[in-house]
């Protein structure tokens, strides 16, 4: 059996598709970040502060997410949706809809954690200067929330990123997407596979400096 001869000539020519699958990817991440911490902070509040009954409801959901697989759940928005009547949804917003139901039940806990850490000090000092308990709440509550779980936040950013790989089951045209397609095409498959990892590897790594420059700059002081 000869040498394999590694063809770095189709890393130039593929280039542009791998580059957009990238942009995509990190796109898809951060709108679903997005989506998710708006959940998040909705469900932390409601476990933390709502009646009984929300509680339970929520509770509910962060458990049903946590143990059900995100491929799973990908395919119920694809699939599964149009099913119930609701077809709105084309292959990339199915995968927005999955991702951010499922990142929106870990962020709850994130989230949850960070409003229950809040020192009483910086409360209290908000009441004391006058502010209402909605004030309270927008000024001083969620800022240093935001800034406990800074950490949790880049953690979780990154494994999106790493998630998005699910999309190419949709034939979503992301990175995974565009290794699978330059294999089926060449039948370079170990090219295919080596362009995509070094670039999910070089984003990720660059993503991880840049979120602990951010973490630093903004970490609570106790």
């Amino acid at each position: 059996m000869g040498a394999y001869h590694f063809n770095w000539f189709l890393a130039w020519q593929n280039f542009p598709r791998f580059y957009w699958g990238l942009a995509l990817g990190l796109e898809l991440a951060a709108l679903c970040l997005f989506i998710g911490s708006l959940i998040g902070i909705g469900g932390a509040f409601a476990r933390s502060f709502g009646p009984p009954w929300l509680r339970v409801g929520i509770t509910s959901y962060v458990e049903f997410i946590r143990n059900v697989p995100l491929l799973l759940l990908v395919y119920f928005a694809f699939y599964g949706l149009p099913k119930a009547g609701i077809t709105v949804f084309n292959n990339v917003w199915s995968f927005i809809v999955a991702l951010s139901v499922y990142s929106g039940a870990y962020l709850t806990e994130v989230f949850r954690a960070g409003v229950n850490s809040v020192p009483v000090g910086y409360l209290e000092a908000g009441k004391a200067v006058g502010l209402t308990p909605w004030q309270r709440v927008r000024f001083v509550t969620l800022p240093v929330t935001f800034r406990i779980i800074l950490p949790s936040l880049s953690n979780t950013f990154i494994s999106l990123f790493k998630d998005t790989s699910l999309a190419s089951a949709l034939a979503v045209p992301e990175l995974t997407y565009a290794a699978e397609w330059l294999n089926v095409n060449t039948f370079r498959t170990i090219e295919a596979w080596t362009f995509a990892s070094v670039m999910y590897l070089l984003a990720g790594y660059g993503i991880a400096l840049a979120l602990r420059r951010i973490e630093r700059r903004y970490a609570v002081i106790r």
